[in-house]
């Protein structure tokens, strides 16, 4: 074999096992029994050292040093094995499986003092998580700035300081659009309870409506919702609650959008770099195209409507125009993955600068609660009433993942300008969804982004299925449309 097809043939072997270990986080999350974490833990801090070892195995400088690229895949194939394999060897591998075992009992503990609204028994492990963390990313960064260091895990090639700058544009029109919204009359709420097996069945029809692959997936529940895996192997969670099923259906139509993404990348880059998504801000902008712009647009939620009232009966809503508006609501609310369109982006807002200043050391985790609840009552105007609708209401810290949050907005970004080239190229798009049809949506999005995985670079990826270069401006102008139609302002 020649050295692109030796180390292609061990990268493969590296992505399976990669495949592996999500695989365990899965069952964590989803059926694992509770007594288990401890185990679990050791379990992945084992498959942590595997992995890490392969990844930073001197053999793969060799093959990267005489391998050649035949064409475009191969390239990218290659510059993401380089980067990886760079970024591994700076990592001392005691250090990969340390944050490994940490992380996943942390999650643990975290899940245990969110039941309990117990802060105090979570900041210890979360004391060791940021500590590890850190050292991490000094690490990576290599004298540079650690929190860039941990954004490139997730949005390779932007800066904390580029994102902060994107944050700063946003955030003016934003506050203005809310506080014209919050000063008018909210539309009328679904009443009643509906059946959480029936939420779930019809949770069901909704992944196949918008091209999630049954045969190669499944949806099961969770306390977080999330995917995992990629190629032929692809599962989502969501949640039931029974007084509020969009809670469900949106968080469904969330993570089949990232599942989506991962079943439609080319088979052909399977088990390879190129065969997972662009990154996690692309991820997030097929997650919240197919949730908000085709999900919660009025075409869809008139069809969605139908099957509703199908389902549960009559909910206290009479019409397609007051179920838009039911599904679209302005309110207040603590929680991130509740939040509507209009303000989820200010609750990343305050967890990007909470995190930034706990990996600079301006932040220390024994006051992120005072820190978090200070930040929340300044930008929403009231005061966090328990800690799990506070510092403890999101995971991803728990499991070491800083530099995450701001991607679901980069992902926002993204999806507005994706959705201006849609409508661009499907003038008949409303007729389509209005009938429950994605499928020329979900096609578009599959054949200018979806299917080419990590092909490209991040910002080239949006740029080439767009037909722009990725800013916010869309987005701003997609949300002020909707809602000050909506809000009749």
């Amino acid at each position: 074999m020649t050295a692109y097809q030796e180390l292609m043939a061990f990268q493969r072997d590296t992505e399976a096992l990669g495949q592996i270990a999500g695989r365990l986080g899965w069952d964590q999350e989803t059926v694992m029994p509770r007594g288990a974490a401890s185990q679990r833990g050791e379990e992945m801090a084992a498959i942590e050292a595997v992995l890490h070892a392969r990844r930073c195995d001197p053999k793969i400088a060799e093959w990267l040093d005489t391998a050649e690229a035949s064409d475009e895949a191969a390239a990218a194939q290659l510059r993401l094995i380089r980067r990886s394999y760079e970024r591994a060897v700076r990592v001392p591998g005691d250090l990969s499986r340390r944050i490994a075992q940490v992380t996943s009992e942390a999650q643990g503990k975290w899940a245990a003092a969110r039941a309990d609204q117990d802060v105090a028994a979570f900041l210890p492990v979360l004391q060791e998580v940021v500590a590890l963390k850190r050292e991490e990313g000094q690490a990576l960064a290599q004298g540079g700035n650690v929190y860039d260091a941990m954004l490139d895990d997730y949005e390779p090639g932007i800066t904390g300081a580029e994102i902060a700058a994107i944050f700063d544009a946003m955030r003016p029109r934003l506050v203005d659009l809310r506080a014209a919204v919050l000063d008018r009359p909210g539309p009328t709420a679904l009443q009643g309870d509906f059946d959480e097996t029936l939420q779930m069945q019809l949770t069901t029809e909704l992944a196949q409506a918008f091209g999630y692959d049954l045969s190669h997936g499944r949806v099961d529940k969770a306390v977080h919702p999330f995917s995992s895996g990629s190629g032929n192997d692809v599962r989502i969670t969501t949640r039931t609650s029974l007084s509020d099923p969009f809670n469900c259906f949106y968080s469904t139509i969330h993570e089949v959008g990232h599942g989506a993404y991962e079943q439609n990348i080319d088979k052909a880059y399977l088990l390879t770099p190129v065969g997972r998504g662009a990154s996690m801000g692309v991820h997030e902008s097929q997650s919240r195209i197919y949730e908000n712009q085709l999900g919660r647009g009025r075409a869809f939620t008139g069809w969605l409507f139908g099957r509703m009232t199908d389902t549960f009966g009559r909910f206290g809503i009479d019409t397609a125009d007051q179920f838009y508006a039911a599904v679209n609501a302005v309110k207040n609310g603590y929680i991130r993955t509740e939040a509507d369109e209009l303000q989820y982006n200010l609750h990343i807002m305050l967890r990007f600068d909470l995190e930034r200043a706990l990996m600079s050391g301006d932040l220390q985790v024994a006051d992120l609660e005072a820190a978090w609840n200070d930040r929340f009552a300044a930008d929403f105007g009231y005061a966090v009433d328990k800690p799990s609708n506070g510092c403890l209401q999101d995971v991803h810290w728990s499991v070491g993942l800083f530099g995450y949050f701001p991607t679901y907005s980069l992902g926002n970004v993204y999806a507005g300008c994706l959705f201006e080239a849609l409508k661009a190229d499907l003038p008949d798009l409303d007729a389509q969804l209005g009938a429950g049809d994605t499928a020329p949506a979900t096609g578009w999005l599959k054949d200018k982004l979806q299917q080419h995985g990590s092909l490209r670079t991040p910002r080239e990826t949006i740029a080439l299925a767009s037909g722009m270069e990725p800013g916010p401006e869309p987005l701003l102008n997609y949300l002020e449309a909707k809602f000050r139609g909506i809000y009749d302002l």
